[in-house]
């Protein structure tokens, strides 16, 4: 076996072929937005949070501005 102290005074390093030791493909998808293969049907609590996803950040902005509106004027008199 050649050590390290062999390799640098040769001069040059040959690599290996590298054999049946190449790296499989993976057996699960590669993350949680992968498409599968079966199809499901919507459900009512997936319409649910899809709603307050959008929602909730819209009343969130609205009452942050009706708060900033409200301090300014309070600020005023």
């Amino acid at each position: 076996m050649a050590t390290a102290e062999d390799i640098i005074e040769s001069g040059t390093a040959r690599l290996r072929p590298a054999g049946n030791l190449a790296p499989k493909p993976a057996q699960q998808p590669a993350g949680p937005f992968e498409v599968t293969a079966e199809a499901q049907k919507p459900t009512v609590r997936d319409a649910l949070v899809t709603g307050l996803l959008v929602i909730y950040p819209a009343f969130a902005a609205v009452a942050a501005i009706l708060a900033g509106l409200f301090l300014t004027s309070a600020g005023s008199v």
